[in-house]
């Protein structure tokens, strides 16, 4: 079963495709991705890896955690369930009327 991984610390300049270069030293890379803010369409410096297996997920944390990539040290553990946010009004009406 497919682990995700969280990875922080990345460099404004690293790639999807340099990072799932990088995990695939550790085993299969099912995807990688880096999260972008919406507003400037930059990357926010985290993004998420998920290998295909738990010891392929383990294995890129114990080679990669602590490791320098484009000029960073990144952080690499295991990801952990998006949490719910409080939310706002989204700017829509709701049931204010």
């Amino acid at each position: 079963m497919a682990k995700k991984l969280y990875v922080g610390g990345l460099s404004y300049d690293t790639s999807e495709d340099g990072l799932k270069e990088t995990f695939s030293q550790a085993g299969t890379v099912e995807s990688a991705a880096i999260i972008i803010d919406r507003m400037s369409g930059k990357s926010k410096g985290f993004g998420f890896v998920e290998m295909s297996s738990e010891e392929e997920a383990q294995k890129a944390i114990e080679m990669l955690n602590g490791k320098e990539i484009d000029g960073r040290k990144i952080i690499v553990n295991e990801a952990r369930p998006q949490e719910r946010r409080p939310g706002g009004f989204g700017g829509g009406r709701g049931d204010r009327y």
